[in-house]
């Protein structure tokens, strides 16, 4: 483990109820943190805040599962404070991606395929449960994966098969993969500096009995 937990996976978890809470009881909290056109014109914020709404609660639920579960793994291998850099640098990435082909969009989605892009190069082979049956992590990244180039296609069609921002996902993924290599070459250079070699000291005072003394 890097360092120790911090538990940011819990505390977004926390965080994103809270909110959810806030959107149910205040009038008009959605509308002014939702991710839209107004981001582009100056309300730059809303690129984060989407990030922290939903919009119903199967979606908060659902997302809250998949950060529960691959935001613990993915902190406990490469920290709590790169996991939160994970988490938020793809999910604002995915929204500045996706801003221009929605009229609107909420959610953590774009952030939590962030953190599976990540542990798809980093834990390749983590068995996962995912469409009804146990499979590596890599497999179930590529058919996630393929599941939103398919609903990409059909928005583009013109025939969207639902308001799943099928490209949050994938842009999410796509900078979380890269973070993954990044992480992974990060690793190996910590492993290379972290070599040390070891001299036995009685033969090292053999060696200077014999060729100094």
């Amino acid at each position: 483990m890097a360092e120790d937990m911090k538990f940011y996976f819990v505390w977004l978890s926390v965080i994103m109820v809270g909110i959810f809470v806030l959107q149910l009881v205040v009038p008009g909290f959605t509308e002014i943190f939702v991710l839209n056109g107004e981001a582009l014109t100056g309300d730059v914020w809303r690129f984060v805040s989407a990030v922290f709404l939903h919009g119903g609660l199967g979606h908060l639920v659902y997302n809250l599962f998949a950060l529960l579960l691959f935001g613990g793994i993915l902190e406990s291998q490469i920290g709590s404070r790169k996991f939160l850099w994970v988490f938020l640098i793809t999910g604002v990435l995915a929204n500045v991606f996706s801003v221009g082909f929605y009229s609107s969009s909420l959610g953590a989605s774009g952030a939590i395929f962030g953190v599976i892009g990540a542990l798809v190069v980093l834990r390749p082979g983590m068995t996962v449960w995912a469409f009804g049956m146990p499979m590596p992590m890599l497999l179930a990244g590529v058919f996630w994966a393929g599941g939103d180039v398919l609903g990409a296609v059909a928005f583009f069609s013109g025939n969207p098969i639902s308001n799943t921002g099928n490209l949050a996902h994938l842009s999410g993924m796509f900078f979380g993969v890269l973070g993954g290599f990044w992480f992974r070459g990060l690793r190996k250079r910590e492993s290379r500096e972290g070599v040390s070699v070891r001299i036995d000291e009685r033969s090292m005072r053999r060696w200077e009995d014999r060729f100094l003394g």
